[in-house]
């Protein structure tokens, strides 16, 4: 593989998973319904919300964002921070709604609805347990949900 298309990987990965996940900048995440591990799952979406909002690149690569991802944000733009500033200046506020969470041992998924421009989307973000800590691998797509029919 060449590392332009590491690059190019790793850019499209990061921005799914912030587009997905951050999109939601507008309102916080809710983690009073969530209870346990799952809380604290959800925890770190709202955190990685607060974050993008605040464009706290820092706190995304060392808190938010899991090793694997790190990783490829290095190897794709010399840092995980440089790699995500450009990310985040293309991020708007939307409306976002943790609707789930499953926590397997030291994985977990965060089912997830997103608004923006009057647009629904439901994904996944996956997470994993490093040092105690949940943070966020990646982004599994879901289709947008469809509109009932009438007749």
């Amino acid at each position: 593989m060449t590392l332009k298309t590491t690059r190019a990987l790793a850019g499209a990965a990061i921005a799914v998973a912030l587009s997905a996940m951050a999109g939601g900048c507008g309102e916080t995440a809710s983690t009073g319904s969530f209870k346990g591990e799952s809380h604290n799952v959800a925890q770190t979406i709202a955190d990685f919300q607060s974050d993008v909002l605040a464009r706290e690149q820092k706190k995304l690569c060392q808190r938010d964002l899991a090793a694997t991802v790190t990783t490829q944000l290095t190897r794709a733009g010399g840092s995980c921070q440089a790699a995500l500033k450009n990310q985040l200046l293309q991020i708007d506020a939307t409306g976002l709604t943790i609707e789930s969470i499953a926590v397997n041992g030291k994985k977990a998924t965060a089912r997830i609805k997103s608004t923006y421009s009057g647009k629904t989307e439901i994904s996944a973000l996956t997470l994993v347990n490093e040092g105690g800590r949940w943070k966020i691998s990646g982004t599994i797509a879901i289709r947008s949900p469809q509109t009932p029919k009438k007749g």
